[in-house]
């Protein structure tokens, strides 16, 4: 059985730029208001957004501070394919333990958009956003690739889903765990909102990808 830890270190995310950040959630100060705060913004016009609002418990709610609309966002406007450790039906906070991880793990996603989209290169800009991460019950996998392929699959998150559903369900704060694309790098998923505090924007970063995998990526920084 894995330790459960705290994560005890600042964490970095990168959100894409394309995506302006919407306040729907920061300046609400009751759960009463929400709900229409919500149908005014059109965050509820997506039928996934309201399935996964209705799966979240209201006691798990950030509002009402700032940053609170970008930590609802990574759970209600999740990838309809879910993460690595999250299904699609309801999203999760995933950041890293040190920026260059952060930036390393958008841009794999970005060189595989690129690919898949036939061009030789890509670049997307990114705002990042600091944060400590509370709750001392976050399951411990680093340095189980090889015990545990299943969870690091480099290809599927198929089964890795069902092990971090099955922890969210069990009261897991959420996963500590090994990042696949900078050896050494180590990143962590939260499972619930309210344990995502002290959210900061930061900079914006431009990333550069190359089609070629033996190219490495490059970052760089645009504004404070």
């Amino acid at each position: 059985m894995p330790d459960r830890v705290a994560v005890g270190e600042a964490t970095h995310r990168l959100i894409p730029s394309q995506f302006p950040p919407i306040d729907a959630f920061d300046a609400v100060t009751s759960p009463r208001d929400l709900q229409a705060v919500m149908e005014l913004e059109g965050w509820t016009n997506d039928r996934l957004v309201s399935a996964r609002m209705k799966r979240l418990p209201p006691s798990q709610w950030v509002f009402g501070r700032a940053n609170a609309s970008v930590v609802m966002a990574a759970f209600l406007h999740a990838a309809p394919q879910g993460g690595r450790f999250s299904s699609p039906a309801l999203g999760a906070w995933y950041a890293a333990l040190s920026l260059k991880t952060a930036i390393a793990e958008v841009a794999h996603h970005l060189r595989r958009q690129t690919i898949y989209e036939g061009r030789p290169s890509g670049r997307m800009t990114y705002r990042a956003y600091g944060a400590r991460l509370n709750g001392t019950a976050y399951v411990d996998i680093r340095g189980q690739a090889e015990a545990r392929p299943d969870l690091y699959d480099r290809t599927s998150y198929e089964r890795s889903q069902i092990f971090g559903e099955r922890q969210r369900s069990a009261g897991a704060d959420g996963i500590l765990y090994d990042s696949l694309r900078l050896a050494g790098g180590v990143n962590a998923v939260s499972f619930r909102p309210t344990d995502v505090a002290d959210v900061v924007q930061q900079d914006h970063y431009e990333v550069h990808v190359q089609a070629d995998p033996r190219r490495k990526a490059v970052a760089i920084r645009l504004s404070s």
